[in-house]
């Protein structure tokens, strides 16, 4: 089996550090507190180990290949990310003055945003349909390949969190301040309505 390790690397290592929707929700919630931004790196892990197993079992080609569904996933996307950034426009600077950041409502919270970040990212989708394929071996098994290749994807993306997550914290302190923090907000729902307008004409 020979797959093309280094492409898919190289690939790889560009979609993991430029930042999109699942990074803007774990710098958020990492700026709340680093429980917060564990479980927002869990959830968005989760999203693209479910679109890892789907692409893997070939449910993401036939969605694909079908353009009322690719409508569909597209349309619940854009509308759940302009919902969020709507939220965080806002609610920015919202918060009582001395609060590091308005806090999650619950662990539980956290983790589902993640999780439907990735789950109703179309793109997300579409990147495991473009990047696996053209590192496979034609002569190979293709489950195992998408499988493996998969796997390394979903670790490399959970790897960046571990690093994101602690690097972010540090920031608590300075979001003490109140208009910090509502610019730091509202920064993150311009860039989450920024990528939901990308997504919807794209």
């Amino acid at each position: 089996m020979h797959i093309a390790w280094g492409s898919f690397l190289l690939a790889l290592l560009v979609i993991v550090l430029i930042p999109g929707p699942d990074f803007v929700v774990v710098t958020r919630n990492a700026a709340s507190g680093r429980r917060y931004g564990w479980l927002a790196a869990a959830g968005v892990t989760c999203g693209l180990l479910l679109h890892a197993t789907a692409a893997t079992l070939g449910l993401s080609a036939l969605v694909a290949t079908v353009p009322a569904a690719l409508f569909v996933v597209k349309g619940l996307g854009v509308a759940y990310l302009a919902w969020m950034a709507l939220q965080m426009l806002r609610g920015g600077g919202a918060s009582p003055a001395g609060a590091v950041v308005e806090q999650p409502r619950s662990g539980r919270s956290v983790f589902l945003r993640g999780l439907l970040t990735d789950v109703l990212n179309p793109k997300v989708m579409l990147t495991f349909l473009t990047l696996l394929p053209q590192a496979m071996d034609p002569e190979a098994a293709p489950m195992q390949q998408a499988a493996l290749l998969s796997t390394v994807a979903v670790s490399a993306f959970a790897v960046w969190w571990l690093i994101v997550v602690p690097s972010v914290g540090r920031l608590a302190a300075l979001l003490a301040n109140p208009k910090r923090r509502k610019v730091f907000e509202r920064t993150c729902g311009g860039a989450l309505l920024a990528m939901a307008t990308s997504i919807a004409l794209g």
